[in-house]
This record gives structure tokens, C-alpha cells and sequence, in this order.
């Protein structure tokens, strides 16, 4: 309705159709030859055509195709916009969202876009697909791609009591298995392992390290067997191991190989699961209580941890893979004295990790 005089109409209409106006006279004027549209756009369609007919102008193709719905997310700008507002996410953004530039933050590559976009196909048809499709074209882009490095997300202390081989111990190591560049780690007294990588006790489906069973040491050929260790005398937590180090062989194989870090720099890491609960969240029937009630709060889980040295002067979207947890890039948060890394995508499942 007419809230103001209008500067040409004054109050003769009512409604001022400015999108079906400017959107075939712009597509004419910038010489589009194919104005790809949703399926909402069909009904305008003779309009557009009409339009352009009657002004004598050159009238480009209009398409209209099925929206490309991802699970387990929203695509609409104005719905985003009421996360945002709710603060639920932090802007158009935030890696947790589908948007261009929220996956371009979050470390997915172009090409496994575009991969992802080629598999779909182009239909009339709405359709639904799980994130896991586009994750897994992520995953394979990056794994030809990522140099492999060692972090841990809930660094635990690890003292050397005794060791077989001589510290510090240094070995080179693939950035990319199978490809040429190579990347030292080093090895001293003192290193940092995960902490859900040690319980007290090990029970038949554990295979890290325990009290009673020892675990092997990713890349330097050492099995590594805890002798003592120390806890907060306020929570009982452990907070630092002593270990010692035997040599590899054939009668001292462990059940697993961790990895760890010996000198690392601090990073902030943040790891991200579904935004939603449910895989339709705009869908009343799943969702009575509308997509806002649906929000996941656990969503975002923040750790302090420690990646290999070499990271720390990290360009902003650079990719990695942490071995034994997933890849992660490098964020824009990232400054000279604050390195923050985003989870783009776990590696698939490993039964080594139990």
C-alpha cells in the first residue's frame, strides 16, 4: 500500500511492482543472455517477456530451477539475518551457515563446490541433501591437498623419564603422503599429547594409552609406557604424565600410535557440529516451535591447543589436516599474536582412535 506520495505516480497505484520492473530491464541492459531463477520466478516469467516486448529491448532467456537445500541448515537471507539477531550465529559468516562466504571461512575449496554442484545435477525438482555429500567432496579434495601436522586440542604434559633413543630425536616426515615435500619433527624430554588420549585404565575397546597399556608414537618409531603420573590435588585431574620410550620392534608393537607436539605454539580451535537438530528445521511438522527453536547451543565448541611450530605464520584460508582428528584452516581472526584454526571436515571414521 502507499505509505508516502510517490515522486512520478503520485497516489494513482497502489503497488509499485520495482522487482518485476528492474529485473528483466537490468538482465537487457547488462546483455544477460540466461537469467537462471528458482522456481518462485516461473509465474513471473510472461511478465519478464512482456516487459521487454513492450519497451522493444533485447529480452534475454529466463530459467527457472529447483533451490539447492542443504540438511541440518537454512539458506534464506532473511532467516539468517534473524540468527543473526537472536545472536545464534555471528554473521552471514559464521562457518556453521551454507553461504558462500561462510564456507569459504569454514576451508572449503572451490573445487569441491563445484564437485559437490556437478554431482547434485540442475532439476526442477526441490530437493534436500545431506551435508554429508558435500563434506565428503571436501574431505576428498583436501586430503590430495592439506599437508598433514600434528596438534592436540586438550594438551596433557608428557615428561621422559628414560628413553632408548638418544633426545632430542629428529625425523622427516611427508607433508602429503605419497608426495615429495618433506617437514621435520623433533622430539625432546618434554611433549604434549591429547588428553582424551589417556585414561587410567583401559578397558578390552581401548587401545591409547593407559596406565597399563602403552601406545606408539606417530612418525618416530617409540613406544611410549607411563611410569608415573601427577594430578591437581583440588579436581584430581591429571596433569602431567612421565613416561618412558622404548624403540619399535616386533614384540613391543602397540595396539595404537597417537600423535603429539614438542614445542608447539598455541592456537584457538574451534569445532563446529549441525546448527540444527533436526534435518527440515523451517518444516512446522518437525519443528512446531519454528527453526529459532531448533538452534543446537552446542553448536560451537572452542580449545586451547597446540599445533607443530611450523604453522604459526599461517596465511589466512590455509588448509591442513590434523593427523588423527580432521582438517582445519587458518581463520581471518587469525592476528600476529592469535592463531585460530576452524574445523572444515573430520576425517572418516577410524577405529585406531579408540
Amino acid at each position: 500500500a502507499v505509505v508516502s506520495t510517490q515522486s512520478t505516480g503520485g497516489d494513482e497505484w497502489c503497488i509499485y511492482p520495482t522487482y518485476d520492473y528492474t529485473h528483466c530491464i537490468c538482465d537487457s541492459l547488462e546483455d544477460i543472455t540466461h537469467s537462471l531463477c528458482t522456481k518462485e520466478f516461473q509465474t513471473r516469467r510472461s511478465s519478464y517477456y512482456w516487459l521487454c516486448n513492450v519497451l522493444e529491448i533485447y529480452c534475454p532467456v529466463q530459467w527457472e530451477y529447483g533451490r539447492l537445500n542443504i540438511g541440518y541448515n537454512i539458506m534464506s537471507k532473511r532467516k539468517i539475518a534473524k540468527l543473526i539477531a537472536e545472536g545464534l550465529v555471528a554473521d552471514y559468516d559464521d562457518p556453521r551457515l551454507f553461504t558462500l562466504t561462510a564456507l569459504r571461512r569454514r576451508g572449503f575449496p572451490p573445487q569441491a563446490i563445484n564437485t559437490f554442484v556437478k554431482k547434485c545435477g540442475l532439476t526442477g525438482a526441490q530437493t534436500q541433501l545431506d551435508p554429508a555429500m558435500l563434506e565428503a567432496c571436501v574431505r576428498d579434495e583436501l586430503n590430495l591437498t592439506a599437508d598433514r601436522v600434528m596438534a592436540v586440542l586438550s594438551p596433557l604434559e608428557v615428561e621422559v623419564c628414560a628413553s632408548e633413543e638418544s633426545l632430542p630425536y629428529t625425523v622427516t616426515v611427508p607433508n602429503i603422503p605419497g608426495q615429495e615435500a618433506t617437514h621435520p619433527v623433533t622430539l625432546t624430554s618434554t611433549f604434549h599429547i591429547d588428553t582424551s588420549d589417556f585414561r587410567e585404565a583401559a578397558d578390552k575397546d581401548y587401545r591409547r594409552l593407559a596406565l597399563d597399556q602403552p601406545v606408539g608414537l606417530k612418525h618416530v618409531g617409540l613406544v611410549a609406557t607411563v611410569t608415573d603420573m601427577v594430578k591437581d590435588p583440588d579436581t584430581g585431574r591429571v596433569t602431567k604424565l612421565r613416561v618412558k620410550l622404548a624403540k619399535l620392534t616386533g614384540d613391543n608393537k602397540p595396539k595404537a600410535f597417537i600423535q603429539w607436539v614438542c614445542g608447539g605454539v598455541a592456537a584457538e580451535v574451534r569445532d563446529y557440529s549441525r546448527l540444527f537438530y533436526h534435518k527440515c528445521p523451517e518444516d512446522p511438522e518437525q519443528v512446531p516451535g519454528g527453526f529459532l527453536s531448533d538452534v543446537n547451543p552446542d553448536s560451537l565448541k572452542v580449545y586451547d591447543a597446540l599445533v607443530e611450530a611450523r604453522l604459526a605464520n599461517s596465511p589466512v584460508y590455509t588448509s591442513y589436516q590434523f593427523e588423527r582428528i580432521g582438517f582445519y584452516t587458518v581463520d581471518q581472526d587469525t592476528t600476529g599474536s592469535r592463531l585460530v584454526f576452524n574445523n572444515t571436515v573430520s576425517l572418516r571414521e577410524d577405529s585406531g582412535k579408540k
